[in-house]
């Protein structure tokens, strides 16, 4: 993102919706399949969003990828995820089972188990859909918007890399690379 920041800001300038719903879909099925990276994925929503529109639709498609991987655990594949889940599964289908809300709400603020785990889980101790998104929408909102917060402010620091790799090359000699390291 970062050595090709200028073409990803010329995009997003002129294709805001585009840019946002591409971001949205790239987001939300990362969430649904449980691939890592959903920290990067929201500093990057902030770079290029900013933090208040990188944060809500880092929000929404962090929810709406969970929602999927819950309403998916709940139909065809609940038994088998069931099964393979074991006894971690166990321990906190006990907590949900006595109060579901404010134990996903604590889980998605503190997260103490990946986030993949807990939508599967969630699933599986009969959460009912409503109670499933709004806890995450809740639970996860602070940590989303500090680090939306965070990537708005990266655009800074790409921009003295720039400045430092274009000296670099005027100065001539040794060769010359962002060195961007996050």
């Amino acid at each position: 993102l970062a050595r090709e920041w200028a073409r990803v800001e010329f995009f997003v300038a002129h294709h805001p919706i585009a840019a946002v719903s591409a971001y949205f879909a790239i987001y939300a099925a990362a969430t649904g399949v449980g691939l890592p990276g959903a920290l990067m994925l929201t500093v990057a929503g902030g770079l290029m969003f900013g933090p208040l529109v990188g944060g809500i639709a880092a929000l929404a498609a962090a929810t709406a990828g969970g929602t999927l991987i819950f309403l998916a655990t709940r139909s065809a594949f609940g038994s088998v995820i069931a099964r393979r889940a074991g006894s971690l599964a166990a321990r906190l289908s006990d907590e949900f089972r006595r109060d579901a809300f404010h134990y996903l709400l604590f889980l998605r603020l503190a997260p103490a188990f990946p986030y993949y785990l807990v939508n599967l889980v969630s699933a599986l101790c009969d959460v009912r859909l409503t109670t499933f998104v709004v806890a995450s929408l809740l639970g996860m909102a602070p940590a989303t918007f500090a680090f939306a917060f965070i990537g708005a402010g990266l655009d800074h620091v790409i921009a003295r890399h720039a400045d430092a790799l274009a000296a670099c090359r005027e100065r001539g000699g040794a060769p010359c690379d962002i060195g961007f390291d996050a």
